[in-house]
């Protein structure tokens, strides 16, 4: 069986805005965090479903990064797309600012990546189609993916520092860009 066509970026956007009522904060009157993960994991899995033509199951969630709280009031607004794909998995990032209406601001929140792996009918991985960057920007997301998915796979014991040829090749960039210690 071939491998499904490549796919742009642009066709796996997604963007989910939601007002943060009292009900969505903590005591100091920022959205809760556990509020905004729920919300991002959906954004990211329509980022993945319409990348992967499938059903998708988040597999990690990984450097998730709260920047700057999200106040009740304000406007989230969250944005995902799917920066590359694998055999049967998917780096999905995400950024998410706050909108205050009555100020008219808008300030960057979050950001984080998951990892989704696409499903067939038996809830079995399946293979998905690759990745396709059009920008400048694309190719520097899909090559950090890439490296990203080496720390991934090194952390969680499922491949050895010595296979991880992305993150090898930076190591010896940067030993060799670092003035020598005579």
């Amino acid at each position: 069986m071939s491998s499904p066509p490549s796919k742009p970026v642009a066709d796996s956007r997604a963007v989910i805005n939601e007002i943060v009522l009292p009900n969505d904060t903590n005591s100091l009157g920022n959205m809760m965090g556990g509020r905004l993960l729920h919300l991002m994991d959906k954004c990211a899995a329509i980022s993945a479903q319409r990348h992967a033509n499938r059903v998708c199951v988040t597999a990690s969630v990984d450097n998730v990064e709260f920047q700057a709280p999200i106040r009740g009031g304000d406007v989230v607004v969250i944005e995902s797309q799917v920066n590359r794909a694998f055999r049967t998995s998917m780096e999905v990032e995400l950024n998410v600012w706050a909108e205050n209406p009555k100020e008219q601001t808008r300030k960057k929140s979050n950001r984080a990546f998951y990892t989704f792996v696409a499903l067939d009918e038996d809830s079995n991985p399946i293979e998905i189609p690759a990745v396709d960057p059009q920008t400048q920007e694309e190719e520097e997301r899909y090559a950090a993916a890439a490296k990203r998915r080496e720390v991934r796979l090194v952390l969680a014991g499922r491949l050895g520092l010595e296979d991880a040829a992305n993150l090898r090749d930076d190591m010896r960039a940067a030993i060799q860009a670092s003035p020598s210690r005579a």
